[in-house]
């Protein structure tokens, strides 16, 4: 049994305000149902950031103004996909670096690696596998300049206080004029983001309770999927889209594995997963306040994304 999930389920469901965290939506089956959603033609940030770094890789790497042999450390890396683009454009101009991905996944690291290496077999690549809250805790990086990749907007799914601590994280890691290249969803019109998180297909509502059916098999619950629905909205003024399970009926859950027994209220509330969108004077501000400077941003045609670039 996972200790650490058994707790959070256990402070989460008996609060006030229910919530679960959302780190716990990518078990197996969670994991199947995310690629949909990132096919969906809504969810617009998969094909934004990958237009970015594939089109505009040779402006990135001119950006970094690295003279010598440098690291791409990847934090989540993945299936690869999106960097794929921009270490085939390095390996193609002969730059001397070395690609790590880290990785929660050993499966992930595994496939990713064989993957890589049958693609791109000139390409140096050191993967490690870990929580990278973890990895970059142990110690600084490498002597050699850094380019830390913190991709796909995962910078808007933290808290204020989770992010803070998070960024300094990152600036303790890296070394001056090391660089970190950031994924950020920008403000746009409300509709777009909607139509990209309460999707007309029910994608993402399988996705949300598909946490429920999770706990039904790892802990043993009795959750009917049927008495729960999804429900999610965007605040243009915050920026924040927040996701929500919904309970259809007053209910008593039971979870035998951690001698658990739930009550929800009709319409009460789980609340699942924070999604926050940034203005370009966000961004700045932020970059500020953790010990950074924007160097340039990069976007997609529809300035949907950027992926920005900050230095130490």
């Amino acid at each position: 049994m996972n200790n650490q999930f058994a707790k959070d389920i256990r402070e989460g469901l008996t609060a006030n305000n229910k919530h679960l965290p959302s780190k716990y939506f990518y078990d197996a089956i969670g994991s199947q149902i995310f690629k949909e959603i990132m096919a969906m033609p809504e969810y617009y940030l998969t094909d934004s950031e990958f237009e970015i770094l594939s089109t505009q890789a040779p402006q990135i790497v001119e950006a970094l103004k690295f003279k010598t042999p440098f690291n791409i450390i990847e934090l989540g890396a993945g299936d690869g996909m999106k960097t794929f683009k921009l270490l085939e454009y390095l390996v193609d101009k002969k730059v001397n670096f070395t690609y790590t991905p880290v990785d929660i996944s050993e499966g992930a690291i595994k496939d990713l690696s064989t993957s890589l290496k049958k693609k791109l077999p000139h390409l140096v690549i050191e993967p490690l596998i870990g929580d990278y809250f973890e990895v970059l805790a142990k110690g600084t990086a490498p002597k050699k300049p850094n380019l830390l990749l913190f991709l796909g907007g995962n910078m808007g799914n933290y808290l204020e206080g989770d992010l803070k601590q998070l960024m300094q994280l990152f600036y303790n890691y890296l070394n001056t004029n090391d660089k970190l290249l950031i994924g950020i969803d920008l403000k746009k019109n409300p509709i777009t983001i909607n139509d990209a998180y309460f999707d007309p297909h029910g994608i993402t509502k399988r996705f949300n309770l598909n946490l429920l059916d999770r706990i039904n098999s790892e802990f043993d619950a009795n959750f009917n999927l049927e008495h729960f629905d999804f429900y999610c909205h965007y605040t243009p003024r915050t920026g924040e889209v927040r996701s929500y399970i919904v309970s259809l009926k007053d209910q008593w859950i039971d979870i035998d594995k951690i001698d658990l027994k739930v009550h929800f209220k009709k319409n009460e509330l789980i609340w699942t997963e924070i999604s926050k969108k940034y203005s370009f004077e966000d961004i700045k501000a932020l970059s500020k306040n953790y010990g950074f400077q924007v160097d340039c941003n990069f976007l997609d045609k529809k300035a949907y994304f950027v992926d920005s670039l900050w230095r130490k």
